[in-house]
């Protein structure tokens, strides 16, 4: 008799986790973890291109020391802040973000100088690392992108009813997702 009470004590254990939300708020919790995942990655890869991107320019002959040191200091500041995929809060995904903006605007002022250098721009492996940037910052859209859509996704599942009663009580909140930058609504000027 203590054997069957049991069986039915944890039957319905089971089929209230489910249709209270919970399997499925774990499994869009980890999806979110997953795309973070893939957010770090592609800003580890560009952080990896830019050190042998740096190290190429350095060959080059008079460049300018100020915008590799301000490139090489920005890398260090992103790639030492780190969020940790249980506490994707606005606050922390924004710092994350400044520092990474941080960097692009570096390696932008680089990229730009670099003009400047015919020798530079001649060098095969300064324009393979250039292109594979290019293509990293392709990746870091669509990585943020899909971050994005996995928090929409795990936000609206654990503000909806019922699952908005029982979220709350197994402790899963609301994830901070990115927003573009200050400024991103104008359209930069190109002179030449």
């Amino acid at each position: 008799m203590k054997k069957l009470l049991y069986g039915f004590i944890a039957l319905i254990a089971v089929i209230s986790l489910n249709s209270c939300g919970y399997n499925t708020n774990v499994a869009l919790d980890e999806k979110v973890k997953a795309q973070w995942g893939e957010v770090e990655n592609q800003y580890q890869r560009r952080a990896d291109l830019i050190q042998n991107l740096v190290n190429t320019v350095k060959g080059a002959a008079n460049f300018e020391k100020e915008t590799l040191t301000q490139v090489i200091e920005a890398r260090a500041k992103a790639t030492s802040i780190q969020v940790n995929p249980d506490q994707l809060t606005e606050e922390n995904i924004k710092k994350f973000q400044e520092s990474q903006g941080q960097l692009s605007q570096a390696l932008g002022r680089l990229m730009v100088v670099s003009e400047q250098y015919p020798e530079l721009k001649a060098n095969q492996n300064f324009l393979d690392l250039q292109t594979q940037i290019e293509g990293t910052e392709n990746r870091i859209a669509v990585a943020r992108r899909d971050f994005n859509q996995a928090v929409q996704e795990y936000n609206t599942n654990i503000r909806r009813f019922p699952n908005n009663i029982f979220a709350g009580m197994f402790g899963f909140s609301q994830k901070g997702s990115f927003t573009a930058e200050a400024g991103a609504n104008k359209a930069p000027e190109v002179k030449f």
